[in-house]
């Protein structure tokens, strides 16, 4: 029979506990980080914002919508947080470059970038029955160019150089569960999203040795503006669609988007996970683990 083990009597016995472990207080403490969320004027995106915020981390919202990213900043700021809007065209490498300049004179070296911009285009949906050959190259390649060189690609290799001068540095990729194993009818969102996990890897491999660590995560289902008409009808009731996603899901929900914060808060913090790196995270409440 195993000894049991008695735990400390007094807060002071757990502090020379915790103390010989070696693991620090301020685990996930991001004061100081300089974070750069880019899609951080969509729903997930800007919980993520906020998140980071919450724990320290100074955020800048990055986004093409002014309007939304404006709001996310100063709800930031109101929670006693600190967070600007900068506006970028994530598909233009110019536009990415000229926004990490402007954080770096301003705001000094970016530590954290998260790439959360992404969707899916309308003609790359197929319909019930519909003939997946009929779906037009272009509606392929907006998908592709919006995921990976916009939604990944570009900014990594803008901010990662950036980084890896620096010598350390965090990238977190928002990739998908429909990355791993493709989903039904959006084969070329889930294939994009394969290679925004591969290229993550690879990114990963190549930096580790430098002092820049890059991650994925892969939400299940999240209802945000990309794919709320495959979920809810227009009077706001679950599609058939969403049926079988719930039905599939050992949670029997949707997520909602604060319960990425736990996984976005971790993989920034170079405290909490300093070992992890080429990592893909999922988060789908255990969508990507049903059979049957």
């Amino acid at each position: 029979m195993p000894k049991s083990v008695a735990l400390p009597a007094d807060a002071a016995s757990a502090a020379r506990v915790h103390a010989s472990l070696n693991v620090p207080g301020d685990l996930f403490d991001l004061t100081g980080e300089v974070a750069a969320v880019i899609g951080g004027t969509g729903v997930l995106g800007g919980l993520m914002a906020e998140a980071l915020a919450r724990f320290g981390a100074t955020v800048v919202v990055l986004g093409r919508n002014k309007q939304r990213g404006q709001a996310r900043a100063e709800k930031i700021n109101r929670a006693g947080g600190i967070s600007v809007f900068l506006g970028i065209d994530a598909m233009c490498a110019d536009s990415v470059l000229e926004a990490m300049r402007t954080i770096q004179q301003e705001l000094g070296e970016t530590t954290v970038l998260v790439n959360a911009a992404g969707g899916n285009h309308p003609d790359a949906t197929l319909k019930p029955g519909g003939d997946v050959c009929k779906i037009p190259l272009d509606a392929w390649r907006d998908v592709f160019d919006l995921n990976l060189l916009g939604g990944a690609l570009a900014p990594s290799i803008v901010f990662g150089e950036a980084m890896v001068a620096a010598g350390r540095g965090c990238i977190v990729n928002i990739a998908s569960m429909a990355g791993m194993t493709p989903v039904s009818r959006v084969g070329a969102y889930s294939a994009a999203k394969a290679a925004v996990i591969n290229l993550t890897k690879y990114l990963a491999l190549e930096w580790a040795a430098r002092g820049v660590r890059v991650n994925a995560i892969s939400p299940g289902f999240f209802p945000a503006e990309q794919n709320s008409k495959l979920l809810f009808n227009e009077d706001g009731s679950p599609t058939e669609r969403s049926a079988q996603i719930i039905g599939h899901t050992p949670m029997k929900r949707f997520g909602a988007a604060e319960e990425l914060a736990g996984a976005i808060v971790w993989l920034a913090s170079s405290k909490a996970s300093s070992f992890v790196t080429g990592q893909n995270i999922v988060v789908d409440g255990g969508f990507s683990s049903m059979t049957i």
